[in-house]
Formats: structure tokens, C-alpha cells, sequence
């Protein structure tokens, strides 16, 4: 296997950035760069040179022998000065020692296969890396932790036992087995069934936690939408116009909502189009709309719900706004007064924003199950479960399990990991 070598730190001006080495020649490498190791997993300032002797820098080196390391294999850390030439100096003498250029997640990767982790814990190192606010970073940690790793061995466990009853009902049906013992395995199954069930359904909410939630601004023309999406996010991100029709396109801006990341998408008004640019500004509302876990109706004080406002408001996620309050007019019943000119009403709609947003997305920290691949592996295995609840023959309740047991292989990597290994770890940046 080749040794790999990669910036663990953002690239640019820094005061530190380290360099990772792992790989089978990395202790040769290491000594040629900077001399005489110091002891495994502990720090000590060493010179680094060039081969033609030119010091490179002055640097903290770890030298962290496998199996004890993140990757499983010999390992190395470099502590280097920031500069860019420091960096580039060291990462030309590495690969002038052999060792080539990581690829993004390749040391996770490594590690993985190398079973210092499985699939399911990396996924919570990237979804730590990538964690933007402290739900999202104590939730990754539990899946970097290893507590999906640990939930699904205690699926696998229960499965294999009642496999290896089955098996026995099986091969020993002539032996005098307890008459009971196939009723019991098939109140087993149904009970761990449910327990996935259950844990599918309380975790529900760990995917919007995970990716952040989206929330769109429908409404008519000239409604005060883009208005409010400034008055939301507190700038000028939306252009605003006595206009109608000024929005065209979808224009998004970041806000937190209940210490979660949310995209708020102001839309083109919805009306019976003049052309055909307008016409797709009315499909891409439309489909944002459609797509959001929240949706903002909005129109005038005094203005009348047309259709397509009610259509959005029958969403049990819509949140009814009516804009333009310090002109007055009849406030639709259900929706909330606003005015962006005076204030007036935006607390209360930031509060209900907050309300919704924590009942789609309780932050917990506890949801596991929370990318969809982990969830479709879950669903997997729970329709071979119910497959093996109405198996008509013994050998096919058996199959129905060895498949169930695939499944949560599956989601842990043990199974068929080469499939997905690659479109896991293209998430990765390089140097992890």
C-alpha cells in the first residue's frame, strides 16, 4: 500500500498547519526528513531537512506507530509554521521520498478498512467536520463515537440468535424440539421489529438536524417577500422594488433557527406568467415550495387568499403571513401581522419560526439514524423482517433473517463495502 501524505489544516496564511503521513514507509520517510524519531506519541522539536540538505523548517514531529493510530497504520504528524513555502517545501521532500499526495477521506478510509472504525462512525467524523452549529456537532459526535456502530451490533446480535434458532428448527425438526420454540422466534422478530421501527420514527427529526432545514417565501408578486427575507436574515440579500415581479429566480440567505443551520429562499411571485422567464421563475417557487420543510404564505393586510395561498397554507408546516401591517387592512384568521417598515409582528414570527422549526428538528443529540442511507438500511431490514414474520415455511423465515442480518451489514460497511466506500469518502476533505 502506498504512504499518503496530506495538509490536515485549512490551506492559506496560518501560524500552524500539520501534515499527515500514513503508510508503510512512513518511519523511513520521517527519519530522512527530520532525523532521529522521538518516542511513539510524543511530541519533540526536530530540524527538517531537504535531501540536499536545505532546512526546511523548524517543527513539532509525532511519530505515531500502528496499529495505535487513527489509520491503523505507521503514522506521523508534522507541526509546521504556516507559510506557504514551509508547506510546500515539506510536501515536495515527502514526495521526493515516494510518498504521494492523499486523496479526500483517504486516512478514514484507511482506517475503515483497517478497522479502526466502521462506515457509520466515519460518516459522524464528516458530518463533524462539516457541523456548523453545537446540535449538529453533538449529534455527529454520537455517530463519530461509535453509538449507531453499537446500536446496530445489538440488532445483529438479537438477529443472529434467532437465526441460529431458526437454523436449529430447521436442520433438527426430528429431534423433538419444543413445539413452542417456532411461535417464540416469530414474537421475537415482531418484537425487534418494532424496537427499529420505533428507533426509525424517534429519529426522524436527526436528518434535518444533520443537513439543516429549508425554508421558502411564496406568495404573489409585490406580497413583500423579499422585504421580509431582509428583515429575517437583518441585510439586504433579497433586491426590493414597488415592482411586481422583480424576483425572477430563487434567492437564498442563511439564518439559525432553534441552533440549526436554515436556508430561507425567496421566491419569484406566483401568477399567471407574461413570459417565459417568468414562467420558470413561477415553476422553481413552486418546486421550492414543494421541497420545504417550512413554507412562508405571504400577502398583503387586507388582501384576499387566492387559491394558490390556500393551497400553501392547507400544508400542516405553513406558517400564513400577513405583510405590510403599518398600512393597514383585515388580517386573514391564522396569520400573523407584519411590518418590516415598523417591526411590528417579526419577534412573533421569529418565535413561531423557532416553534416549528424545533418540533421538524428536536435537538437532541440522540437521533443515530440520521443520513438516509442509514434509514434505508434500517427500512431494509425491516421488510425482511416482515417478511420473516409471514414465511410460510421454516427455511424461508431463515432467509428472510440472513437477508435482515445483510441489511445492518450493510449500513455498517461489513457488508458490500467497496459499493459505497467511494461515494462516502468523496465527502472528505483531504488530509482526513
Amino acid at each position: 500500500m502506498d504512504t499518503i501524505f496530506a495538509l490536515a489544516t485549512a490551506p492559506g496564511r496560518a501560524a500552524i498547519a500539520v501534515m499527515r503521513l500514513s503508510g508503510p514507509e512512513s518511519r523511513r520517510m520521517l527519519e530522512a526528513l527530520a532525523g532521529r524519531l522521538p518516542a511513539p506519541r510524543r511530541a519533540a522539536l526536530r530540524r527538517l531537512s531537504a535531501p540536499d540538505g536545505t532546512v526546511l523548517d523548524e517543527a513539532l514531529v509525532l511519530w505515531l506507530p500502528g496499529p495505535a493510530s487513527y489509520t491503523g497504520e505507521d503514522s506521523a504528524e508534522l507541526h509546521l509554521h504556516g507559510g506557504a513555502a514551509v508547506v510546500a517545501g515539506v510536501g515536495e521532500a515527502l514526495a521526493g521520498s515516494g510518498a504521494r499526495p492523499a486523496e479526500p477521506g483517504e486516512f478514514t478510509r484507511r482506517a475503515v478498512l483497517n478497522g479502526r472504525m466502521d462506515l457509520t462512525a466515519a460518516e459522524g467524523v464528516i458530518d463533524l467536520i462539516e457541523a456548523e452549529t453545537a446540535a449538529q456537532a453533538r449529534q455527529a459526535l454520537g455517530l463519530a463515537g461509535g453509538g449507531l456502530t453499537a446500536l446496530c451490533a445489538a440488532w445483529a446480535g438479537r438477529l443472529t440468535g434467532l437465526l441460529a434458532r431458526q437454523e436449529a428448527l430447521i436442520e433438527f425438526e426430528d429431534e423433538g424440539l419444543p413445539d413452542a420454540l417456532e411461535d417464540e422466534v416469530a414474537r421475537a422478530i415482531g418484537v425487534l421489529a418494532a424496537e427499529m421501527t420505533a428507533r426509525l420514527t424517534a429519529d426522524e427529526g436527526g436528518e434535518r438536524v444533520r443537513a439543516g432545514l429549508d425554508v421558502a417565501i411564496l406568495g404573489a408578486p409585490n406580497a413583500g417577500k423579499s422585504s421580509l427575507l431582509n428583515a429575517l436574515v437583518g441585510r439586504e440579500a433579497a433586491i426590493v422594488s414597488a415592482r411586481a415581479g422583480t424576483t425572477r429566480d430563487v434567492v437564498e440567505a442563511r439564518i439559525l433557527l432553534a441552533g440549526l443551520p436554515a436556508v430561507l429562499a425567496d421566491t419569484a411571485g406566483l401568477r399567471e406568467a407574461g413570459d417565459e422567464i417568468e414562467a420558470e421563475g413561477v415553476r422553481r417557487a413552486l418546486h421550492r415550495g414543494a421541497a420545504a420543510d417550512i413554507v412562508l404564505a405571504v400577502l398583503p393586510c387586507g388582501a384576499t387568499p387566492d387559491a394558490a395561498t390556500l393551497a400553501l397554507v392547507a400544508r400542516r408546516d405553513c406558517i400564513l403571513v400577513a405583510s405590510k401591517a403599518d398600512i393597514g387592512g383585515p388580517v386573514p384568521e391564522g396569520a400573523l401581522a407584519v411590518s418590516v417598515r415598523t417591526g411590528e409582528g417579526l419577534p412573533a414570527l421569529r418565535e413561531k419560526l423557532e416553534e416549528v422549526a424545533s418540533r421538524l428538528a428536536p435537538v437532541s443529540g440522540a437521533a443515530l439514524l440520521a443520513r438516509p442511507r442509514h434509514r434505508a438500511a434500517v427500512r431494509d431490514a425491516l421488510r425482511w423482517l416482515g417478511e420473516a414474520m409471514v414465511a410460510s415455511l421454516p427455511e424461508m423465515r431463515a432467509d428472510a433473517l440472513r437477508e435482515a442480518l445483510q441489511a445492518l451489514g450493510r449500513l455498517t460497511g461489513k457488508v458490500g463495502a467497496e459499493a459505497i466506500l467511494d461515494r462516502v469518502f468523496a465527502e472528505f476533505c483531504i488530509g482526513k
